[in-house]
């Protein structure tokens, strides 16, 4: 039996993740305890997207383990072990904000939690491929370090600095530079991710994301900026823009086309592999391009405020570059640009907004 292992399987990419190999593979197994509502309250709860994956896809198996305990995952890793061949650690604590409020368990969901895994996976699958969900944030505010220069809508690197045609590459140092406590921790996991590819020789990759996005994100005001963004303009509720005076840039990359790339690299893996992943220059936005679109697919004025304060830590222009990970599995493209992702996300929430009021 070939069985695919995704971690956050009810989140935005662990169900993406589920959904595509559910025809991959003869079993997909999810470990999820939608802990994304203790994070983020009831915008945060995943329950009907782990629902929706149930009835959608016959040989999926849910377990409401939570990675913080080894033996709560070490059952499941001993009964399936053998037959484990891809592991997608998409479950984590995601949020600057929320991570300073609690750094004990921030640390111990994205660091320890990772760790775990690697360790159930050294000990009872060691011939998987294990595939990590890492994040841009792992180069703490160095890019705000970068030569920017301030547009209309936006700020932009200096059209001289080897950054400016492809973004930020994987060579840019992720020392001497302010994390975030979130941002720290999952430094720790994208490193131990790394050593036990190179130490044990485990077949890992590490994809540092920029803005993953898609219809199926429970976005909430501390996380999911793009989902977040399209249900306030469609309820009214108030959005708040933190600092930069709105003019950040990210880059967004559909949750499909990351997981896209979790397949390339499943069919050729390597061993403590790190590569940037997200929309680079063929699909970024500042958050004024974001609400200006938003408005456009919707029809409605986004009822939105600034706040002079920015997120600590948080990045003024950060857009990927995915030169290597396109030169080693050249036959990898996007297939979603950004307004078309942002319909998808737009029908989504429109349409689980009509289910809650039946």
């Amino acid at each position: 039996m070939n069985i695919a292992l995704v971690t956050g399987s009810a989140g935005l990419i662990g169900s993406e993740s589920v959904t595509f190999f559910s025809n991959k593979f003869d079993l997909v197994i999810g470990i999820d305890n939608n802990l994304r509502q203790y994070f983020f309250g009831k915008d945060g709860n995943t329950e009907w997207n782990r629902s929706r994956i149930q009835e959608s896809f016959s040989n999926y198996k849910h377990y409401s383990a939570d990675i913080r305990e080894t033996a709560e995952l070490e059952p499941i890793f001993k009964e399936y072990g053998a037959d484990i061949k891809v592991i997608v650690h998409a479950a984590a604590q995601p949020s600057h904000d929320w991570a300073a409020k609690e750094p004990f368990t921030d640390f111990s969901v994205n660091a320890t939690g990772t760790l775990n895994l690697l360790e159930m996976t050294r000990l009872h699958a060691p011939q998987a491929v294990f595939i990590f969900t890492s994040t841009n944030k792992v180069y703490g505010d160095n890019p705000n370090y970068l030569p920017l220069i301030e547009q209309e809508t936006r700020w932009e690197i200096d059209n001289n600095h080897p950054y400016f045609k492809n973004g930020i590459d994987e060579q840019h140092s992720i020392d001497h530079t302010k994390h975030s406590v979130f941002g720290a921790s999952k430094v720790a996991a994208d490193i131990m991710v790394q050593e036990y590819g190179r130490y044990f020789g485990l077949k890992t990759g590490i994809f540092r994301g920029g803005c993953l996005t898609g219809p199926n994100h429970s976005g909430a005001q501390l996380h999911g900026f793009l989902a977040y963004l399209m249900k306030c303009a469609i309820t009214g509720i108030h959005y708040t823009i933190f600092g930069y005076k709105g003019k950040q840039v990210r880059d967004n990359i559909h949750s499909h086309d990351l997981v896209n790339m979790f397949w390339h690299f499943y069919q050729n893996p390597r061993s403590g592999e790190v590569y940037n992943a997200g929309g680079g220059r063929y699909a970024n936005c500042s958050m004024l391009e974001a609400i200006a679109l938003c408005e456009k697919i919707t029809g409605n004025k986004v009822n939105f405020s600034y706040s002079e304060t920015n997120r600590i830590g948080d990045h003024i222009w950060y857009i990927s570059d995915l030169t290597k990970f396109k030169s080693h599995y050249p036959g990898w493209d996007w297939e979603y640009g950004l307004e078309e992702t942002l319909v998808q996300i737009h029908d989504g929430i429109a349409s689980r907004l009509t289910e809650s009021h039946k």
